[in-house]
């Protein structure tokens, strides 16, 4: 009878929790997103209807697919419709108090620069949305977190993008663009004419690679080079799987891709633990810190962790700063650069008024840190580049409780997406010419150029705008600089305008020049 008793209770319990898992497995595919739909179209704001798991997810796919298949006008700055074809069509149809589905986590569209304004600001109530643990392989950081966390980690590794640290790698800049310009004149030696089509492409990220890896690990850059290698190849992974994502238990699946990401993952944590015990041991034995960026973040969370007794990061957490460095800096930079010079050999008048000022700021001198401010022209270039072709085209918020926005109560669950893409190119901010390039738009400034609205976010806004953005912009201005003083260069017949949204924009094509020495 005791036997029977056990068998009758252990059944009870094997039931219950089968019930409770379809409640919950019932609740994830259906019942809270119905409900989440509801709350939203009450306040007036528009969608498709949801439909159980996929969302919006197939027509998406469909969309982007299309857009891919076949390449841009050259000469058009619309980008949107190709990187973000979905959302476009979503706020076309709906307007801009839109809604979307990515399986079953519905998508809200902010397009209100007083919207953007508060979302930005109110950093511990709109936060950064989960990801996959495989997206974390990536890059993780200060940059993905939230609340106590980010502001701790924020403030250790501030001090290693303080302007005057920025001061000491102009060194390093020049030295790595200087090598580039020896490569592209070699190439152009063998031309009877002095010029040759180029795919710049390649060489921008090989020396903005080079760029990171000695401003960020001083002697110890040959190391930091194979890091980026392995993260370049995640980065093509990581692509693959985002069809994949909402799949609950996707990433316990023994794919290829999934095998793959992890032992990058753990040759990338076992190169960079190298390099950083090294250095603590150095910092440990008092020998002064090299003027790198990883000896200044150790050197600051050392003493952080003296001063709080172990209040700062972890080893790991140390090796996520790393790895987060390298993966924005590496790729907001060198696509920067290579917007701006696609740019400029599309506008030969501007391309002309930049030269003329580095040559009456410089001569045919190297460029010097205490100059760079008189670059008046190149930094109004490099803002308009930075407004047509952002490196991140959109910014999303996740809510984990209920939150008022003005006039709307947001509904726990929803993640807020600013496309940053049309923003900047909205001509309700930005004009009827918003597509146009057109740097004089930032002659007198930012704030001037956007009436002081949230129209322009090339580097986020708020608390957590990028702490990077100082060494992008000084990394810019140096290599434009030495290009523009050595080289002339035109759109080749042969470049295909493919923008391409792989976590940063990108030319999927490459950047096809014509390059004539001077």
């Amino acid at each position: 009878m005791m036997e029977g008793c056990t068998r009758i209770g252990l059944s009870g319990v094997i039931g219950a929790v089968v019930i409770w898992w379809l409640w919950k497995a019932l609740n994830w595919v259906w019942v809270r997103p119905k409900r989440i739909e509801k709350r939203l179209k009450q306040q007036g704001l528009k969608g498709n209807s949801y439909r159980p798991l996929v969302g919006d997810i197939r027509d998406m796919v469909k969309m982007i697919k299309e857009a891919k298949s076949k390449p841009m006008d050259p000469h058009s700055n619309d980008i949107a419709p190709r990187v973000l074809p979905f959302v476009v069509h979503t706020i076309a149809k709906y307007g801009k108090n839109s809604f979307m589905w990515l399986g079953p986590r519905p998508r809200l569209f902010i397009m209100d620069p007083d919207r953007i304004k508060e979302i930005t600001n109110r950093v511990y109530e709109f936060q950064k949305p989960e990801t996959s643990p495989l997206f974390k392989l990536l890059a993780s950081g200060f940059a993905n977190y939230d609340g106590d966390k980010w502001a701790k980690h924020r403030k250790i590794v501030s001090p290693a993008f303080n302007v005057e640290k920025m001061k000491v790698l102009v060194p390093i800049f020049t030295e790595c663009f200087d090598e580039l310009v020896k490569k592209w004149k070699s190439l152009l030696s063998s031309s009877s004419d002095e010029s040759c089509e180029l795919d710049v492409w390649p060489f921008i990220q090989n020396v903005s690679s080079d760029v990171l890896a000695r401003a960020g690990f001083g002697s110890s850059f040959e190391e930091g080079k194979r890091v980026f290698e392995l993260q370049r190849e995640m980065l093509t992974l990581t692509m693959t799987l985002f069809k994949f994502a909402f799949i609950p238990g996707y990433r316990f699946l023994p794919t290829y891709t999934n095998r793959r990401m992890k032992a990058i993952d753990l040759e990338i944590r076992t190169a960079l633990m190298s390099i950083i015990n090294r250095r603590l041991k150095a910092i440990k034995a008092g020998e002064p810190t090299n003027n790198d960026l990883l000896g200044i973040l150790l050197e600051s969370n050392y003493k952080e962790s003296e001063k709080t007794k172990g209040g700062g990061m972890s080893l790991r957490e140390v090796v996520e700063e790393v790895k987060l460095f390298y993966l924005a800096g590496q790729e907001a930079n060198a696509e920067l650069l290579v917007w701006t010079m696609l740019l400029l050999s599309k506008h030969h008048d501007w391309q002309a008024k930049a030269r003329e000022e580095v040559f009456k700021v410089f001569g045919n001198e190297k460029p010097d840190y205490d100059k760079l401010g008189q670059l008046k022209i190149v930094s109004m270039i490099l803002q308009e580049s930075l407004r047509l072709y952002p490196p991140v085209i959109m910014l999303s918020r996740y809510l984990r409780k209920d939150a008022k926005l003005g006039d709307l109560t947001i509904p726990a669950g929803v993640e807020l997406i600013v496309p940053v893409s049309m923003l900047h190119q909205e001509k309700e901010f930005w004009g009827d010419d918003a597509r146009d390039f057109k740097p004089e738009r930032f002659s007198e400034g930012v704030s001037k150029a956007t009436n002081g609205k949230v129209s322009y976010l090339p580097f986020g806004w708020g608390p957590r705008l990028c702490i990077g953005q100082n060494f992008g912009l000084l990394e810019a201005k140096i290599a434009l600089s030495i290009i523009l003083q050595h080289f002339s260069f035109d759109l080749s017949p042969s470049y295909s305008h493919a923008p391409s949204f792989i976590i940063t924009l990108q030319p999927e094509h490459g950047a096809h020049l014509i390059l004539r020495k001077l």
